[in-house]
């Protein structure tokens, strides 16, 4: 059984990647080492213009998907689209573009089911495999990290409810497996977690992710937007880290989507060093802090069934 401990490290750590990240969003590595040096504190103001400390839409997201979990007791993927129509109808800063369309498209009556391919299908290569999924799928993780089979169908079913392509939705798979590993304490969990998809998932996302740490340089990790580029950085940095704050710290200098690659690494990093490895500073800092914690308890002694 999965401890709350260590949920909370996947929530927190999120959570803890995404505001870190979100004031230095879109700027190139060099803009941010010439006006912050290193990065390292929870930062006011920048892209968005948001107080220190302010989660964007994803950890908004992984929220709804949490709540979801512990309020439905199961799976529920139209109870999820339902909540992700309910945020954006609050009018966020940020949001992902097909993740804005596929809630649109969900609110004009296309079932949750169907919603994430309609608007993929229209979507063009290069615009159509982004981490709008990867960064909110966590909580699938610690509600379901005693049954591998169960998590990978979750996964993918959640992910498709904005971001269909099969690099997105085995994308979730993996990073959900891989963090359900360090949960349970496995030996190598990004490996159990290739091996479990690799018959299936697609080849790029595979080998791509197999390179991970020792057959890539660090120079040679992306910091785009597009989902396996984001899986890649945030496994390396969280692999090759000493801690949670390391391997964050690491991410967000990177540059360019940064508060995503600080979410993915951030819920990995949690798993791996636990919620004891993230500094005081940024939990302190954090908005929704309690009720990450809360919910990280609840989705570890709440009995959730896979509702599908």
């Amino acid at each position: 059984m999965v401890s709350s401990d260590a949920a909370s490290g996947v929530l927190l750590g999120l959570a803890c990647g995404d505001a870190l990240g979100r004031p230095v969003e879109f700027r190139s590595a060099e803009s941010i080492a010439d006006e912050h040096g290193t990065v390292a504190e929870m930062l006011g103001h920048g892209t968005h213009g948001q107080p220190a400390g302010t989660v964007t839409d994803d950890t908004d997201l992984a929220l709804c998907i949490a709540r979801s979990l512990v309020e439905q007791g199961a799976f529920d993927g139209q109870d999820i689209a339902d909540r992700f129509h309910e945020w954006y109808e609050s009018g966020p800063f940020d949001i992902g573009l097909m993740t804005a369309d596929a809630i649109r498209e969900y609110a004009n009556g296309t079932s949750w089911r169907d919603v994430g391919r309609d608007v993929w299908q229209h979507r063009a290569e290069g615009s159509n495999a982004g981490n709008g999924s990867v960064m909110r799928c966590a909580p699938h993780a610690i509600a379901f990290a005693d049954d591998l089979d169960t998590l990978v169908q979750v996964s993918q079913q959640s992910s498709a409810i904005t971001h269909y392509d099969p690099r997105c939705a085995y994308g979730c798979a993996v990073l959900n497996c891989t963090i359900a590993g360090y949960l349970r304490g496995d030996d190598d969990p990004l490996a159990g977690a290739l091996d479990r998809v690799e018959n299936d998932a697609p080849d790029e996302l595979v080998e791509t992710l197999r390179l991970v740490p020792d057959h890539i340089e660090e120079n040679q990790l992306p910091n785009s937007g597009y989902v396996i580029h984001t899986l890649q950085t945030a496994l390396y940095d969280v692999l090759t880290a000493d801690s949670a704050e390391d391997a964050i710290v690491s991410a967000v200098n990177r540059g360019g989507d940064t508060d995503t690659i600080g979410a993915v690494t951030g819920a990995l990093a949690g798993a791996r060093f636990g919620s004891e490895s993230l500094p005081d500073r940024w939990v302190d800092t954090i908005g929704y802090r309690e009720d990450l914690e809360l919910l990280a308890h609840a989705l570890t002694t709440t009995d959730i069934d896979t509702g599908i």
